[in-house]
């Protein structure tokens, strides 16, 4: 069957459903990070609080992840689907309860409870998303289905900020909670009234310990597989540069906290851009070269806006970097559902959130050193050149990812 001869993913209504689970998890939980890291800064005054406000959901994310990936493979995952959303609602009223508190460093305290307990909530919102992907379209569909669920992600990560902010600033941090925790229970009743089959019992056996290696051995016995991901984190990791964009508005671009938001909105603006057109045009052949290709792009924005003393000329040069940015994480996406098996998908997903779940906050970590290190400007560039080299040394030791055919997976 041609591309142009598949039927639209949004014509299915449990794919139309599965958005709505994700756009409204995304939603919520940007909502509940831009509050409460407003709400501790306010409380504090100190920048190494904030800091912390990470460290605090990576940590749980980290220890729970692979247990995250066995239980989706072997529990109903529209329950467990929302399970995890009602946990990231009990967050947002969590901290809503807390917010009424004046005790100091208690309420600190309970803060960074709640946010931990995100972490662990959030290591089950991504595996469920992609367990049930697989159930809801044919193979033919992923391509599109990927494209279409980028979109959906990089337009939450512009408006929910947004809607954050607005929401603190226009109400308060507290009517911020309550909404978050609406949008979280609306996810919920999204993923619980997906139609859907289940795998079978047969699927939903063995010991844990056991189940989860056998996850482990598949991604790192599978070139392609763990060649994508493995691209796709360095990428991240070292190419953290947006992380560092207030320092670039103050110190190099001499401009103010409205072009803040412009720089950082440039990379998902090109992410959507890209993902409308791979929703159209999905790719198939030349996949591996496009991806790696892409990849090495994205390093080569990275190297052009730390050299660029132009505010406009950066932005235009972030706004590329998310053309490429999608481009990867559409390809990684398809990837991930075409090599994956159904009993497996939850697990694989897991890894993959391990790989790429975290990868932002490691990376503004890793930026924020090596401009601390090395001075700004230099730390960008040489993070850009060691991207370049992740993608050269990835084609050397992935041939099949390199000559990698879509078609080839299905």
């Amino acid at each position: 069957m041609t591309a142009d001869a598949v039927p639209s993913p949004m014509r299915v209504p449990a794919f139309v459903a599965l958005m709505g689970y994700r756009i409204l998890t995304i939603l919520s939980y940007q909502i509940v990070a831009i509050a409460v890291g407003w709400q501790i800064y306010q409380l504090t005054h100190d920048p190494l609080k904030l800091g912390l406000i990470g460290l605090a959901e990576v940590i749980p994310y980290f220890c729970m992840a692979p247990f995250a990936g066995y239980l989706v493979d072997h529990l109903p995952r529209r329950r467990l689907g929302m399970a995890a959303c009602l946990g990231l609602a009990a967050t947002a009223l969590i901290l809503v309860a807390v917010s009424a508190r004046h005790a100091g460093a208690s309420q600190l305290a309970l803060m960074y409870g709640a946010v931990a307990l995100t972490g662990a909530v959030r290591s089950v919102l991504g595996p469920v998303y992609n367990a049930l992907f697989g159930r809801v379209l044919v193979r033919e569909q992923y391509t599109r289905g990927a494209s279409v669920g980028s979109i959906v992600f990089q337009s939450g990560l512009v408006v929910g900020p947004a809607l954050g902010g607005a929401l603190v600033g226009e109400g308060s941090v507290v009517l911020a909670y309550w909404i978050a925790a609406a949008l979280a229970i609306g996810a919920a009743l999204a993923v619980v009234s997906l139609r859907v089959t289940e795998p079978p019992q047969q699927m939903q056996r063995g010991p844990i310990f056991r189940s989860i290696g056998e996850g482990i051995r598949f991604v790192f016995g599978h070139q392609i597989l763990l060649g994508a991901l493995a691209l796709d984190m360095f990428a991240v990791l070292l190419g953290g540069a947006i992380s560092l964009a207030p320092a670039f508005i103050h110190d190099v671009l001499h401009r103010g906290p409205e072009a803040l938001g412009i720089l950082r909105g440039a990379p998902a603006l090109g992410a959507v851009a890209v993902g409308f057109w791979l929703a159209r045009k999905p790719l198939d052949r030349h996949a591996g070269r496009i991806l790696l290709g892409a990849v090495a792009g994205f390093g080569l924005c990275m190297i052009a806006f730390g050299l660029s003393t132009s505010f406009w000329l950066s932005a235009a040069i972030l706004l590329v970097s998310g053309i490429c940015d999608g481009v990867s994480v559409v390809l990684r996406s398809t990837i991930l559902q075409l090599a994956t098996p159904d009993d497996m998908r939850g697990r694989v997903s897991s890894i993959n959130g391990i790989f790429i779940g975290s990868s932002n906050e490691l990376g503004a970590f890793w930026s924020g050193s090596m401009a601390r290190l090395l001075g700004l400007v230099p730390s960008v560039v040489l993070g850009g050149f060691m991207t370049i080299a992740v993608v050269g040394a990835t084609a050397w030791r992935a041939p099949r990812l390199r000559r990698l055919v879509l078609g080839d997976l299905r």
